[in-house]
């Protein structure tokens, strides 16, 4: 395979002009316009430039026909939205974006509405929603019948053309970054060249300095040979982040429309798309002998998942060797038609073709990119100041496969997410650097751009194999070699042919990377998917080399709500030690040497789900059996018994990830909270087969818990006013030690160690075979001078000999309450003193009336009974 890589910036004159500003935007859709309003207003004193390609309305979002996705109808609930994505998406979705979609949807349309757009209403004045592909309720909001984008974009245009901070560089086509150092190491971007195409005072290429730059620049349905989007989908925001730096992810998942207008066989560029709403309002897909194409195929039939109905038409037109399929619906009638699509109807007439009276023929076309700039739910990428929102962005959303109308609404979540973080948190200001690629200016040989578009169609398009995929890689590093041989003039073709041979390399190097079927994604030569590729997305960036591609392993908890992260964060182990700042009787300090990550408690909860989805069809059996898939409902967690709450974040837990977080958690208690029986502990919406899945998973995790903390409690209780505290041990069950040990702390408790390694703990054993207490303490502080030093004895006499070998702890064990006072006026302050052994809750007081410091009670851990909570479902 030629490897010539693609250039590590474009061949371009020296910027000849420049503007300042706090944020440069790159497009004009509803990602790029939302993210302008939202920030200069939420940053009353900034200034954004926003650059737009051709004129403010002319980006992909004029031409989004169907609606706009969110869960406003009566009965609908973002839960459902949220399960009707991740099923789209087939295993690929990132879980806390697609909650963030979903939760966030309804107020995003809100402010749509706020903004200007004129949204199709009933007769009551409501939302007029629809049902496209995918969905399971009519969730859809359209405008102008099927002029939805168009509506939107005309709002949105005239807010910004309102607002004096937003100044708006239009026929202007955004080059590279400007690299950058970050304040604390790492590449940047201090913000961007771009070259304006017309008459003016800023004619040619000059350069905006910013030290936020968010790119909106939409897909790259342009290299292709056939497809819906507009001229200006050239993969430009893509092509820019690889050359600044940043991953991108997820490229392989070109979504194909399984519905675009069939206008004949050597029909190029963007292609009249055929609304999924179409199918929604009840029409249906034939071959061209008019046989039902998707009956049996999926449960949904025509309003199936895009990935499937996409594959179904191309295998139909393979057997019946037509071009096309057909689309029916005749039954409309032409009142129909005229009032809900007109702009269909006005396309399909254009092209000779009355949907009215009779089928109209479709195929599928390159329709939208799921994969791009790999962002987190704020919108930041791997590169500092860097930004990516709309279709040029890999937020996790989409998964395999979009959801049909949920493009138009991450771009308007995500832009106020990205506005967000703008105006409260603006990236520093980066210092100047070099490219970080490293490979030399160059540009791409305009001369196989059709080549590769067809290439691009034939070997990427519905059905892929590595053959042809080589096939687009290699000719692509042609048309880079050709372009280094005789480098073609700079100008706008070059540019977008070098950005469209960047991502075609993209693309098909993640086809040959992800060896199976999975979504959009479908490999004849690996007709199935692997489950061992499930969740793993194909990681992309630019070397000097070439491009890099591997799969990835997400760690567990990379998609976890911050607010469960951090409570996760927090269940480590803190032991009580003396750093000097305690005097005697006062409690010492407590410090964290030991914590467990997040990840590791997820690893706990996944590992307490598998067990119970191990054997025979890995599923729950009886609720796949009596629960519809589809269902959702709401459940309580409920307290049968009086007692203190320790496990709520790990019981969420197991309900997020048994739900790939489709569910929503409403916490009525907080850990280390006394629970009267009959008290809601906590409320959970979700898909009903998710939460029977995982009630027991987290009810063993919170009733475990919850005994713990109850029993320590009422340790607790029972020395109150003595000065003593109660701690654990180390008798805790393989795996949850760290989590046994929260609860403790939850009930009132004193974490003891945590491992063998947190103190030195001489016990009888290592006293006999040191040879005595001051040979085995001597022996410990030789080789470990600055750990903590503890000593068990079981005997007077043995207490003055630990003293003077240095013991700072002394554990008194069986010592009954009378030698206990003893012991405690023959220390006089000059160790802490712990009693252990024979303790019961009965003599707990008394105990602690002795002036000991400490009472440990390995009971606490070790066979504390659990607290009874159950889970009760609602009626649905």
């Amino acid at each position: 395979m030629t490897t010539a890589p693609p250039p590590g910036r474009l061949a371009a004159p020296d910027p000849g002009w420049t503007v300042e500003a706090d944020a440069v935007i790159i497009g004009s859709g509803v990602a790029g316009l939302s993210t302008a309003l939202e920030y200069v207003r939420r940053a009353p004193g900034a200034r954004a430039v926003l650059v737009t390609k051709d004129v403010l309305d002319s980006g992909s979002t004029r031409w989004a026909q169907g609606g706009i996705a969110a869960a406003v109808g009566p009965g609908d609930d973002p839960v459902a939205h949220m399960a009707d994505t991740l099923e789209a998406g087939a295993g690929m979705c990132d879980p806390l974006a697609v909650h963030v979609l979903a939760a966030e949807g309804p107020a995003a349309l809100e402010r749509l509405v706020a903004a200007g757009t004129a949204f199709d209403r009933d007769a009551d004045g409501g939302l007029q929603l629809t049902r496209e592909g995918g969905h399971r309720a009519d969730r859809i909001a359209h405008a102008g019948g099927d002029a939805t984008g168009a509506e939107i974009v005309r709002a949105l245009v005239a807010a910004v053309r309102a607002e004096p901070r937003i100044e708006v560089v239009e026929h202007a086509l955004a080059l590279d970054a400007l690299p950058g150092t970050a304040p604390g190491g790492g590449p940047a971007v201090r913000g961007v060249t771009l070259h304006v195409m017309g008459e003016g005072e800023r004619d040619g290429v000059g350069a905006v300095l910013a030290p936020a730059v968010v790119l909106a620049a939409g897909g790259l349905g342009q290299v292709f040979a056939s497809t819906t989007n507009p001229e200006v989908s050239t993969g430009d925001g893509a092509a820019l982040a690889a050359r600044a730096g940043a991953p991108l992810a997820d490229l392989e998942f070109v979504q194909f429309h399984p519905t675009v207008l069939w206008t004949g066989a050597g029909a190029r560029g963007r292609r009249p798309l055929v609304s999924e709403a179409v199918r929604g309002e009840g029409a249906f897909l034939t071959d061209v002998h008019g046989r039902r194409i998707m009956e049996g195929v999926h449960e949904l039939g025509d309003l199936a998942p895009r990935d499937v109905v996409a594959d179904t038409a191309a295998r139909a037109m393979a057997a019946t060797g037509a071009d096309h399929v057909l689309l029916d619906a005749r039954a409309f009638g032409a009142a129909m038609w005229e009032r809900r699509f007109p702009t269909i109807l006005a396309a399909c007439r254009e092209h000779g073709i009355d949907p009215v009276t009779e089928p109209i023929p479709v195929a599928p076309a390159a329709h939208y990119a799921s994969g791009g700039v790999e962002t987190g739910a704020d919108g930041r990428t791997a590169v500092h100041g860097l930004y990516a929102v709309g279709e040029n962005a890999r937020t996790g959303v989409h998964g395999a496969n979009r959801l049909a109308s949920n493009s138009l609404l991450e771009g308007a979540v995500f832009a106020e997410r990205i506005a967000a973080g703008l105006a409260g948190d603006p990236p520093a200001p980066a210092a100047p650097a070099a490219p970080p690629v490293g490979a030399p200016a160059a540009l791409a040989d305009p001369g196989g751009l059709e080549e590769l578009r067809t290439l691009m169609s034939r070997h990427a398009g519905v059905l892929r194999d590595a053959e042809g995929l080589e096939r687009i890689a290699e000719h692509a590093a042609s048309m880079f070699a050709r372009g280094a041989a005789a480098p073609p003039r700079p100008g706008v073709e070059a540019w977008e042919a070098t950005n469209l041979a960047t991502v075609a390399v993209l693309v098909a190097r993640a086809a040959l990377e992800r060896r199976e079927s999975r979504g959009a994604h479908r490999r004849s030569d690996h007709p199935a998917p692997d489950p061992r590729l499930r969740g793993r997305p194909v990681r992309l960036a630019l070397a000097a080399d070439g491009v890099s591609a591997r799969l990835e392993e997400r760690p567990a908890d990379a998609a976890l709500p911050p607010g469960l992260r951090a409570e996760l964060e927090g269940i480590g182990a803190p032991i009580a030690r003396d750093t000097g700042s305690a005097g005697p009787g006062q409690r010492p300090e407590l410090v964290l040497p030991w914590r467990t990550s997040a990840e590791a408690h997820v690893r706990t909860v996944l590992t307490a789900l598998a067990e119970d989805l191990t054997h025979g069809a890995r599923i729950d059996v009886t609720t796949a059996a009596t629960v519809p898939a589809a269902q959702v409902s709401t459940a309580d967690v409920v307290a049968r018994a009086e007692g203190t709450v320790a496990g709520l974040p790990l019981a969420e837990l197991a309900f997020w990830l048994a739900a790939e977080g489709a569910v929503r958690v409403e916490r009525r208690a907080s850990d280390g909270q006394r629970a009267a029986r009959g008290d809601v502990l906590m409320t959970v919406t979700g898909r009903t087969r998710d939460l029977l899945t995982a009630e027991r998973t987290a009810l063993n995790l919170l009733t475990h818990l919850s005994g713990i903390a109850t029993t320590t409690r009422a340790w607790s209780d029972a020395v109150a006013g003595t000065g003593a505290r109660v701690r654990d041990s180390r008798k805790t069950l393989p795996g949850l030690r760290a989590l046994e040990k929260y609860a403790v702390r939850c009930g009132g408790g004193e974490n003891h160690r945590m491992a063998l390694s947190d103190a030195a703990l001489i016990k009888d054993n290592h006293v006999v075979a040191a040879g005595g207490v001051e040979a085995a303490v001597h022996a410990v502080r030789t080789a470990f001078p600055g750990v903590p030093l503890e000593v068990e004895v079981d005997r007077m006499d043995q207490i003055e000999p630990a003293l003077k070998a240095g013991a700072e702890e002394i554990l008194l064990d069986n010592f009954a309450p009378d030698r206990l006072r003893a012991a405690v006026a023959l220390v006089a302050g000059r160790a802490r003193l712990e009693a252990s052994g024979g303790l019961t809750l009965d003599s707990a007081a008394e105990v602690a009336a002795t002036g000991v410091d400490l009472l440990a009670v390995g009971a606490l851990t070790h066979s504390s009974p659990a607290l009874d909570i159950a889970l009760d479902l609602r009626p649905v």
